[in-house]
């Protein structure tokens, strides 16, 4: 991955509007998905989640450990699903978990992990997404941050190559920060991905959405059916997106 710091360089301009939940539901359902019996795991599918973990998300951290775990106990029927955690921190500290298959091995992880100042590192993010993609099929990956601190240009030729890689970029932008607005836009729109913004009020929202997209990428459109049937009011409006 990169090692040169990069200094912010975005200008905000006219900010697009992040998508609202229908909005948000109909493109994850004309998203094609990486099919999971092209990966390494014989079938599995695999979501990278990736975390900004600077201080500015500290009194959000726990709330997005039990997000984490309830997108994987949404997918713990179908029994292939791996989650693979990634969150950056401090002056360039980026750390990338094993693959796992398990919310409990998660929220141990994940309760060790401290927000600690420092800039954003998305360039990071997106670079290891290409990597883990070429070495094994990824279905997703979902960045949840707060704001935007790098040379967009650089960071957007990243988002091209998740696109030609068939990897869509899922970003759920927490508070209303513009710059952050128009870069993760650029971004997930290179992608071939969407972008959704999120506040406390509406976290468990979040949650039903996150286990929707999971879901939809561990087993397609029978998972969501099932997942449907348990009340997801999430998984019904993908369902109703879906059948357009």
């Amino acid at each position: 991955m990169p090692k040169k710091v990069i200094e912010s360089k975005v200008s905000p301009g006219k900010p697009s509007e992040p998508l609202n939940v229908d909005q948000f539901l109909q493109s994850v359902a004309e998203t094609p998905l990486a099919q999971p019996s092209n990966n390494k795991d014989g079938g599995k599918g695999r979501i990278i989640f990736a975390l900004d973990a600077t201080a500015s998300r500290q009194a959000t951290w726990d709330q997005a450990s039990h997000l984490q775990a309830q997108m994987f106990e949404s997918t713990a029927a179908l029994g292939s699903l791996d989650v693979q955690l990634v969150y950056y921190r401090a002056h360039r500290e980026c750390r990338a978990s094993p693959w796992l298959s398990s919310s409990a091995a998660l929220l141990r992880m994940m309760e060790k992990i401290h927000c600690v100042a420092g800039r954003t590192q998305v360039e990071r993010v997106l670079s290891h997404g290409i990597a883990e993609s070429k070495s094994g099929q990824v279905q997703a990956l979902i960045f949840v941050g707060d704001c935007f601190e790098e040379n967009l240009d650089t960071v957007a030729e990243l988002a091209g190559q998740l696109k030609i890689l068939g990897l869509p970029l899922f970003i759920f932008q927490e508070g209303y920060d513009p710059t952050a607005t128009y870069a993760f836009g650029q971004l997930c729109a290179l992608s071939g991905g969407a972008h959704c913004r999120f506040d406390t009020h509406s976290a468990a929202q979040l949650g039903q959405l996150l286990s929707a997209v999971a879901v939809y990428a561990s087993g397609g459109t029978a998972a969501l059916k099932r997942l449907s049937g348990h009340g997801s009011k999430q998984a019904k409006l993908l369902l109703e997106q879906l059948g357009r």
